[in-house]
């Protein structure tokens, strides 16, 4: 007697509770913050996924751990909806109704039409079950790779940025190092004339100079070399920077 009074509770227990999938499925409908992904239609009897990609990434794993919407849709098949629109996602059940929570109670499975087909129904449930975790296995594994395969990327660029870098530096000193040889030799030419300004030199009255009474050029060259030594000063300094 006992055992016959504990099975009844149970049983208006469980009519009394809605399915856990039509009550999650309710609140995600229901919520105004997901409007733009999944709502009402106009007259509040049936739901439409706006966004089927969204909804996948987004609301599945909050609710139900798993983002396969076609597996959504299976469920929604077991419960009795049916697919209303060619071009749009939009299911409806006649107790499934904007303000009428309490219906949902009355909603169940579908049972399988025999005994003899329900093997079939369980086993092909559970290879699509199987199918669904291996799907996000893989998708796992392949996000896994991908994000393996960035950071050794991002690492193999840094190394190449330092050995750039230090080359740079080289190539910096040594133009700096040019410069100040630059620098040197176009000293030393300065030197030279202040010290072959006093030479005891006579002019002639020609072009040129004559020391000792030899014509020398000594002027002209040295002026081409100086001019010479500043053109390269120049280039270099410009290369450097």
């Amino acid at each position: 007697m006992e055992c016959e009074s504990e099975r009844v509770l149970l049983e208006y227990v469980r009519k009394a509770s809605p399915p856990p999938f039509l009550l999650k499925t309710y609140m995600m409908v229901e919520d105004p913050a997901t409007d733009a992904v999944i709502s009402w239609n106009d007259d509040g009897t049936a739901f439409v996924v706006w966004q089927t990609a969204e909804f996948a990434r987004d609301l599945l794993p909050t609710l139900f751990k798993h983002s396969n919407f076609s597996s959504f849709v299976r469920q929604l098949n077991t419960y009795g909806f049916r697919k209303i629109a060619t071009n749009r996602w939009e299911f409806s059940n006649e107790r499934f109704r904007k303000g009428e929570r309490d219906q949902l109670c009355e909603i169940r499975r579908r049972k399988p039409t025999s005994n003899k087909q329900q093997p079939n129904v369980q086993a092909q449930a559970a290879a699509k079950d199987h199918s669904d975790n291996e799907e996000q296995r893989s998708q796992s594994t392949s996000s896994s790779s991908e994000f393996t395969s960035l950071i050794d990327e991002n690492k193999r660029l840094k190394r190449e940025n330092g050995d750039l870098n230090s080359e740079l530096a080289v190539v910096k000193r040594k133009c700096q190092q040019l410069l100040d040889l630059v620098a040197v030799c176009g000293g030393s030419l300065e030197r030279e004339d202040h010290q072959s300004s006093s030479v005891d030199v006579r002019e002639d009255g020609k072009r040129g100079l004559k020391l000792f009474g030899v014509r020398m050029e000594v002027g002209s060259e040295r002026e081409k070399v100086r001019k010479v030594g500043e053109n390269s000063r120049v280039l270099v300094s410009q290369s450097c920077k």
